[in-house]
């Protein structure tokens, strides 16, 4: 087992929820969380420790992104005009390792940063190989000619766990996708209940 899948399962099972909704997570079989304590009956969550689940689930869900990283993701959002937690979500999703796992062009979030990291993607014809890169509204991402006969990119367009969601627009023939708008939380097909509105009150109290 690659560190990436271990670390996936770890996460819906520390969650103690399916957060990416893949039909081979282990909380499809046990939703008590990991170790030997696992199974104890949960004690009701303090309001803090709501807040913090629901800022773990988002961090998990994109790659378990950093803190540091997660923190000035928020910081951005917070500068934004409107609702903190809708631009949160935004920017998540304008993430360029998001837009290619949205695509479907890899199976998992994990897998689309390694594919943006190894260069396999170019954005408006430049290559980029930063995972983070926020891409805007009509940017076109394309996968390099010469990386368009991966296994793993023809077995993930043919995923039926999972549909384009429709701020993004993909050709699977060609391989090009264009990012099309800025998603709102209602926007965004998450397999679980997401609550960036607690991550706001996380961020606002500590």
């Amino acid at each position: 087992m690659t560190k990436r899948t271990s670390a996936k399962y770890k996460i819906d099972r520390r969650m103690g929820e399916n957060i990416w909704g893949r039909p081979k997570s282990p909380v499809n079989k046990r939703e008590y969380g990991p170790g030997q304590h696992g199974q104890r009956r949960k004690n009701k969550l303090s309001d803090f420790g709501t807040q913090l689940r629901a800022k773990q689930k988002l961090k998990g869900y994109y790659g378990d992104l950093t803190e540091k990283q997660f923190r000035k993701i928020y910081a951005d959002a917070e500068r934004q005009r409107g609702d903190t937690g809708e631009a949160l979500i935004g920017l998540l999703e304008r993430r360029l390792d998001a837009v290619v796992y949205r695509a479907k062009l890899v199976p998992t979030v994990f897998a689309a940063r390694q594919f943006v990291n190894h260069g396999h993607v170019t954005v408006n014809g430049a290559r980029v190989n930063i995972a983070s890169y926020r891409v805007k509204e009509g940017d076109i991402i394309e996968v390099r000619q010469k990386s368009k006969q991966m296994a793993a990119i023809l077995e993930a367009t043919q995923l039926a766990e999972r549909d384009v969601p429709d701020y993004i627009e993909a050709d699977h023939s060609k391989l090009v996708v264009k990012f099309v708008r800025t998603p709102g939380l209602s926007d965004v097909p998450y397999p679980v209940q997401m609550e960036p509105n607690l991550v706001v009150e996380y961020y606002a109290k500590n």
